[in-house]
């Protein structure tokens, strides 16, 4: 898995993106990395990962995933969200087998680390 593609669609591989977020061997960079962490995280039925990167203040007390197969990540906006920044938004489709999901993503910086705060 290390060396095949990434699910998001970064063109890097697995290793090299999203891997060691998902590891927690890293933290995302930019609201956009953590955004593609977190679809990653749903291909591969991580939601540790997903529940460790959701605002503690919007989170729910339990992540849960469903069967949903995905197919791929179209990152269509990115406001904000670089490395000097404290808020993000990120604007994305993310295709699965029975059609798509279209959100607009608000992201926060606190100590250092992005965290997914709620659709918007």
């Amino acid at each position: 898995m290390t060396a095949d593609p990434c699910p998001c669609g970064s063109g890097e591989t697995y290793a090299q993106c999203c891997g060691p977020l998902l590891a927690a061997e890293r933290q995302a960079v930019t609201a956009e990395a953590l955004m593609r962490s977190r679809y990653t995280a749903h291909v591969y039925g991580n939601a540790e990962h997903l529940w460790r990167t959701w605002d503690g203040r919007t989170r729910p007390s339990e992540v849960h995933l469903d069967d949903t197969r995905w197919l791929g990540l179209e990152v269509r906006e990115t406001i904000g969200g670089g490395v000097d920044d404290t808020t993000g938004v990120v604007d994305f489709i993310a295709r699965h087998t029975d059609g798509e999901l279209a959100e607009r993503s608000e992201f926060t910086r606190r100590g250092g680390r992005w965290f997914y705060t709620k659709e918007i």
